[in-house]
């Protein structure tokens, strides 16, 4: 069992949801929190991920990335270089 105090018109924009589903209140919170736990999973093993190509110097400096997006305008679509 989960409590948690929302502001009347999400309260309301639930109801409204519910009774257009044909769904309970519980079952769209439930639906609602299950994707918002998934979201966060998958940004934060993004996020690991980037820190550790971070950490091996799996990296692009600045100014490789500026060159290629001035490249771009040129038609040289090659990605820039990691170092």
């Amino acid at each position: 069992m989960l409590t948690a105090h929302v502001p009347t018109d999400m309260a309301e924009q639930v109801d409204r949801l519910a009774e257009r589903l044909e769904r309970s209140r519980g079952w769209i919170v439930k639906q609602a929190l299950a994707s918002w736990i998934a979201l966060e999973d998958e940004r934060d093993s993004l996020t690991r991920e980037a820190l550790a190509e971070v950490d091996s110097g799996a990296i692009i400096d600045h100014q490789s990335v500026l060159a290629w997006a001035d490249g771009l305008s040129a038609g040289d679509v090659a990605e820039p270089v990691s170092r």
